[in-house]
């Protein structure tokens, strides 16, 4: 029988090619993002190549009931869901005391509350037929401190630590929880300012450095 993946922000980059992979297995798939033009063309293109069905929910998840409505068009649909893959995010730049504080509050709404609900709406259907496999879409930003992108940088440190706690809280079972931690990627995100990817090269020095430092203490300590 097929799997059936739903997969939040699948109208562009990283989302789009997990759902590019999905139904290149064969697999049915549940597509969700704020563009129903991009959406619908992914529809058409997915289902005429792989010979699958793709349901498209077209929806702002940095809506407060966002989560809860897709999850009710699912449950109402009659769609099992196999698989959920949180992917859905964005981020911004600038000294927190200088951003807007309506556009921080709306991507921990979308990074960090649509994610935990969703979450936690499809997780006890998993559980309890002891089968499905979710995965949030976190970043390496989620391992330090990101000056000039300090609300972004923490709700992926969220997303991680939430990630890893659920999927030990599930360890018995045979429900999986997977953290993706990627780097900068040219995706749109990703290209929406120079300042974010000379800012990921500050970063990666710093790591880089990091990474002498411990060397040298572990040949000193030898």
């Amino acid at each position: 029988m097929n799997k059936t993946a739903l997969i939040t922000g699948a109208s562009s980059g990283i989302g789009k090619e997990f759902a590019k992979i999905h139904a290149k297995t064969g697999g049915n798939l549940v597509i969700v993002a704020r563009s129903k033009d991009k959406l619908l063309a992914l529809k058409e293109a997915l289902e005429k190549e792989y010979k699958i069905h793709v349901s498209v929910i077209e929806k702002d998840l940095t809506e407060k009931d966002a989560a809860k409505e897709v999850f009710n068009f699912v449950k109402y649909s009659k769609i099992e869901i196999d698989y959920l893959i949180n992917n859905a995010g964005f981020g911004g730049i600038g000294k927190f005391h200088e951003r807007k504080l309506e556009e921080d509050l709306n991507m921990i709404q979308l990074n960090v509350v649509a994610l935990t609900a969703l979450t936690r709406l499809f997780l006890p259907t998993f559980v309890e037929k002891n089968s499905g496999k979710i995965l949030n879409v976190s970043s390496t930003a989620s391992l330090m401190a990101g000056p000039l992108q300090a609300v972004y940088f923490a709700t992926k440190a969220y997303v991680t630590s939430f990630s890893n706690a659920i999927a030990e809280e599930l360890s018995e079972t045979n429900v999986t929880v997977t953290t993706l931690m990627p780097g900068a990627t040219e995706t749109d995100f990703g290209k929406t300012s120079v300042w974010i990817k000379l800012l990921y090269l500050k970063i990666l020095q710093m790591q880089i450095l990091l990474l002498k430092m411990v060397i040298m203490q572990c040949l000193m300590e030898i």
